[in-house]
């Protein structure tokens, strides 16, 4: 990633959520490897579909949540993100889910599996550098659906901590860092219904060089805080510890270099295609205000393809 942004040569990059897995090309050489990235946010023209997931039991949840709970108590963690694939069934295959979603970043990668991520990871343009964390969802259609999740104490405090992680990260690489917006709503829309969810936007300063690494910045910043959590290191350790299966590419990274300016994305809303059928991967942040309940719901309800 440094040779290229050196050269000012525009490349695409995707890395998984351990670091261990990644691709790195010049965007002239996606196509002949089958790679597919649409990073403008137009709507799609294509009719929209659904999925029939078979859920996990919550039994075999509950037991990751409980020891994710038990790391809190002990004070290993305090915001730890909990994930899980679900089996899904689905008439279309990864191209046609890829073309008929609706999202600001969509990937198809080498028919392996395919995302329509909503979360801007890192932005890199003139010097500055922005991150867009997410974090707080529900149902869009609940009575007082907005005042619920803005003033749900659980959700006030894994924003707060994302937003506080997400700012120390950055400042890692960058100065004059601050929170240029708190909180702010967005809704998405699925077949299943709206969701609305909750973001901030985090600035700072680069250095004069930064278009010489590109790939220094990205490595200093992974993995993404609002798919660990905090604090960071410990709480990756929890995660392989306490899931049950491979995360791979999901929740890792993925983003664009056009010569001058960088936008990337965290991999969620992430579609897998596996030796038994397509998985959905999905999940959500748990802290010590958690419910067992609301948190396996939000792992249900969070496994969609976004329509128009």
């Amino acid at each position: 990633m440094n040779a290229l942004s050196q050269q000012r040569q525009p490349f695409f990059f995707v890395v998984d959520f351990l670091g261990t897995q990644f691709e790195i090309l010049p965007l002239h050489e996606l196509a002949s490897h089958a790679i597919e990235v649409d990073f403008t946010g137009k709507p799609s023209s294509m009719p929209g579909l659904t999925l029939q997931p078979t859920f996990n039991s919550i039994a075999s949840y509950t037991k990751q949540f409980e020891q994710v709970m038990r790391e809190i108590h002990y004070g290993n963690t305090y915001l730890c993100n909990l994930t899980t694939a679900t089996a899904v069934q689905t008439e279309q295959d990864l191209r046609e889910i890829y073309k008929a979603a609706n999202a600001k970043y969509k990937i198809l990668f080498k028919n392996q599996w395919v995302c329509f991520s909503p979360e801007t990871f890192v932005k890199i343009d003139h010097r500055g550098i922005s991150s867009n964390p997410m974090k707080g969802t529900i149902n869009a259609n609940i009575p007082d659906a907005e005042r619920a999740l803005l003033n749900d104490p659980k959700e006030i405090a894994e924003h707060y901590t994302i937003v506080d992680l997400i700012r120390n990260d950055l400042s890692i690489v960058a100065k004059k860092v601050t929170v240029q917006k708190f909180r702010y709503l967005s809704k998405v829309q699925t077949a299943k219904g709206d969701l609305l969810q909750t973001s901030s936007k985090i600035v700072g300063e680069l250095e004069t060089d930064y278009l010489d690494k590109i790939g220094s910045i990205f490595c200093a910043l992974l993995p993404a805080g609002s798919i660990s959590g905090a604090p960071k290191k410990k709480t990756m350790e929890i995660i392989r510890a306490t899931e049950t299966y491979d995360r791979g590419f999901y929740t890792g990274v993925a983003g664009i270099f056009d010569g001058t300016k960088l936008d990337s994305c965290v991999l969620i809303r992430f579609i897998e295609k596996t030796t038994t059928g397509m998985v959905y991967k999905s999940g959500g942040g748990i802290t010590k205000y958690s419910d067992l309940q609301k948190e396996y719901q939000e792992v249900k309800q969070k496994i969609y393809v976004p329509t128009a």
